[in-house]
């Protein structure tokens, strides 16, 4: 079984690893075709976008393993997911349409800006993949998410390249990104429905809660669970282009790029454990422990070399304009350190129902740290919203081991 979840986090890891390598190459066309403002506003934009996916879609690729282990469960769930991601579109349409549309100067988003941030927008959410996901997780075919998974950062770097030499300009990079998002969708349905047939017939709100009777709260625990973790670090992204002004929205973009890459080994090591853990809850503690140890020594090495090559790498990637990012990079890989190791015990909770007390163990620091935004900003610039990521890292991941002790103990 630890075999099993390492190779499947590898394969998840070898689609983050070339998404990494080429996201450098995106990111230094970026940054130095549309200089700090630009790319500033750019990164508004983009994080706008994220911002409304984030808010507004389900996390259905968990539903889809939980109740999808047999066949005509795996039809409900498959019915009851697509179902879920339309209601994400509708939803997540028709607030970026009033957001943008009825909203003053506090949205650092130029006029100029609005039509193109809300095509983009429209994109990301006609893109989202988490139940195409589910279903090729459920079938252990991580392989084929991985090679979907890498088409986003090709089609950022090949269209960053042609945009940068041919036409810079922000519009054109949010066109880039919206054919890139649209084609990784594509990929994964593709992989999805070469898995096993999409039942699309079995679309419906109503099947699963019917004969599951947690269904919703399951689905609303770690949907806003994931709200939280995406939106949380978008939402900061905005803020600090509010607070701040579109540079160092840009600067602070920069930081989190370079030094969050460790809170995507996170996040696939969660998504790689938790069917294990559902398929074998006999054995989750033995694996979770194995999983802890090697996480919390590859955040230790992720952020010492941070340290040692932060200055050259933001120097040699985005240029000396962007060097303000070295310390909240490196506060964010420690962050990110953080989390990695407890991404395992977060998995757990999950794995045993626990959705709503893991939403409360994240949802409590980060809004706090959201609350305290306006003052850091203010006190330390990107490094003071950096802290705030850092603080509810460590609040979280404490209460993660405390939770999942008190669990094991009842168990």
């Amino acid at each position: 079984m630890i075999r099993r979840a390492l190779q499947n986090t590898g394969w998840l890891m070898g689609a983050r690893g070339i998404n990494a390598v080429l996201s450098l190459v995106y990111l230094a066309l970026a940054t130095r075709a549309l200089g700090v403002e630009g790319f500033g506003q750019f990164v508004v934009a983009f994080t706008f976008a994220q911002l409304v996916v984030g808010f507004t879609s389900f996390q259905t690729w968990q539903a889809i393993i939980r109740w999808g282990q047999e066949s005509e469960g795996r039809k409900d769930a498959t019915g009851f997911a697509l179902a879920l991601d339309a209601i994400t579109i509708v939803v997540g349409t028709a607030v970026a349409a009033s957001v943008l549309a009825f909203a003053g100067d506090w949205l650092p988003i130029p006029s100029e800006l609005r039509v193109p941030t809300f095509l983009f927008t429209l994109a990301s959410l006609l893109a989202i993949r988490s139940t195409p996901t589910g279903l090729l997780r459920l079938h252990d075919r991580y392989a084929r998410a991985a090679a979907a998974d890498a088409t986003t950062s090709i089609m950022r770097a090949i269209g960053a390249a042609i945009v940068a030499i041919l036409a810079p300009s922000i519009t054109a990079f949010l066109v880039v990104w919206s054919i890139a998002e649209l084609a990784t969708a594509a990929m994964y349905w593709s992989m999805a429905a070469r898995t096993e047939p999409v039942h699309w017939r079995r679309f419906s709100l109503l099947r699963v809660p019917r004969l599951q009777e947690s269904s919703w709260s399951f689905v609303i625990g770690t949907s806003l669970t994931g709200m939280l973790t995406i939106a949380s670090r978008q939402l900061l992204v905005l803020l600090v282009g509010a607070l701040g002004g579109a540079a160092l929205a840009g600067i602070y973009r920069v930081a989190a790029q370079l030094g969050e890459g460790l809170l995507k080994l996170a996040q696939a090591l969660l998504r790689a454990l938790y069917p294990e853990l559902v398929r074998n809850p006999k054995q989750a503690k033995r694996l979770t422990s194995a999983i802890t140890r090697i996480a919390v020594a590859t955040g230790l090495a992720a952020v010492a070399l941070a340290a040692l090559a932060g200055d050259w790498l933001i120097l040699v990637i985005a240029g000396e304009e962007f060097l303000p990012a070295y310390w909240p990079m490196i506060i964010l890989a420690g962050a990110a350190a953080f989390e990695l190791a407890g991404a395992s015990l977060e998995a757990l909770l999950v794995a045993h129902g626990r959705a709503i007390a893991n939403f409360i163990l994240r949802a409590v620091p980060t809004l706090a740290s959201i609350a305290a935004l306006p003052w850091l900003v203010e006190w330390q610039g990107t490094t003071g919203a950096a802290l705030a990521v850092l603080v509810a890292s460590i609040i979280s991941v404490t209460g993660f081991v405390i939770a999942t002790r008190r669990t094991s103990t009842k168990d």
